[in-house]
């Protein structure tokens, strides 16, 4: 009996029913410029709306980017793309940073954002990736858009010393992911369990505080409450939906979304030990062969095709995993995807990456879901 089942229908649904009144999905949002102090992660939700966090301001911006309609998705090949969205910005492919991909369910159109320059005088820009390959810059000079901010975000500054300096506000947002009516949100906080995810309704409303969490690392042998979740994915497990979330070295860990209310505090059950040494970079959830697959990708362990068939049963792991070891729910190395630092799904059969290839060029490109 098939024991999980992927929230992506739901989503699907969701998306048909935002589609049918796009009116209800813009409520709320005002037409002009928007402003950004950076772009982190971004995401998609229903009739074309892309989410981008904005992580130095603590805030996510909702555009209307009115990209709502395409055929059946293309194959994609674009080498050298940092090199290409550098010369698009008049720069040095040294100059940039391709801090997220995601891609267009609607019109299976890609878009990136990017840091055009390092240190205090970067700018954040948003480029689309056209259908014949060629890329174009995203105006935000008059869009309809929303923009929240969190209310406990953490300072701006750095803190610590030594090799341990580090600026917590970069962590506001570390990922971000959209759910029916609502957007999902992992990063830091101002308190004490500063590891904090949210579950803000769409359209924007007030937003409170988050939920903050924690968990059993076992590689570190201890309860944790400060370090962020690095990307997750929404899925469903048994009849509830859960949140799946990978941390640096490397548990995954298991979050019902029913949990994730204002102020509360709650445990996580990690599922898997992946290895130490190891920083989770981009997951995505797909269907082959009847069954539910897990894609992590990792910049020390490769990229990781994790079964969820025994997700519902999973035992608690809460006693230390030495040596490097893995624990837990199974998962085998897809050793030709070498090199892959982003992804997303383009279509049920395939998804896009970004990848690093010889001479430390990075490539876009689609590739059959393995």
């Amino acid at each position: 009996m098939k024991s999980t089942q992927l929230l992506s229908v739901a989503l699907g649904l969701a998306l048909l029913a935002g589609a049918a009144s796009a009116a209800n999905w813009t409520s709320g949002m005002t037409e002009g410029k928007v402003t950004l102090k950076s772009a982190g992660p971004i995401t998609f939700g229903p009739d074309g709306i892309l989410f981008i966090a904005d992580t130095k301001s603590a805030a996510i911006v909702a555009i209307a980017t009115g990209d709502t309609k395409g055929g059946a998705a293309k194959a994609v090949k674009v080498d050298g793309i940092n090199s290409k969205v550098a010369a698009l910005l008049g720069t040095a492919a040294d100059q940039i940073i391709l801090d997220d991909l995601a891609v267009n369910p609607a019109s299976h159109t890609a878009y990136l954002a990017v840091t055009r320059g390092r240190g205090a005088g970067a700018t954040p820009v948003l480029v689309r990736v056209k259908g014949d390959g060629n890329l174009e810059v995203v105006s935000l000079d008059k869009v309809k858009h929303a923009r929240v901010e969190l209310p406990d975000a953490p300072v701006d500054g750095v803190q610590g010393e030594g090799k341990r300096q580090s600026n917590p506000r970069q962590e506001s947002i570390t990922d971000i992911a959209f759910l029916e009516d609502r957007l999902l949100i992992a990063g830091l906080s101002n308190e004490e369990f500063s590891s904090t995810l949210r579950a803000i309704p769409f359209p924007f409303q007030k937003v409170a505080n988050g939920t903050s969490v924690e968990i059993y690392h076992g590689a570190h042998g201890r309860f944790e409450t400060r370090s962020p979740i690095r990307t997750f994915v929404p899925f469903k497990v048994g009849q509830e939906a859960q949140l799946l979330a990978a941390y640096t070295c490397t548990p995954l860990v298991q979050f019902p979304i029913s949990e994730l209310k204002p102020g509360a505090k709650i445990k996580g059950k990690t599922i898997a030990e992946l290895g130490n040494r190891n920083r989770p970079l981009d997951m995505i959830v797909y269907q082959k062969g009847g069954k539910d697959w897990l894609l992590l990708a990792n910049n020390s362990r490769g990229v990781m095709k994790i079964t969820t068939d025994s997700i519902e049963n999973a035992e608690s792991i809460t006693a230390p995993v030495g040596g490097g070891g893995i624990k837990g729910t199974k998962y085998e190395t897809i050793d030709a995807w070498k090199g892959v630092e982003q992804l997303d799904k383009l279509d049920a059969g395939n998804a896009l990456v970004i990848r690093r290839g010889e001479g430390g060029a990075l490539n876009l490109e689609s590739l059959p879901l393995p």
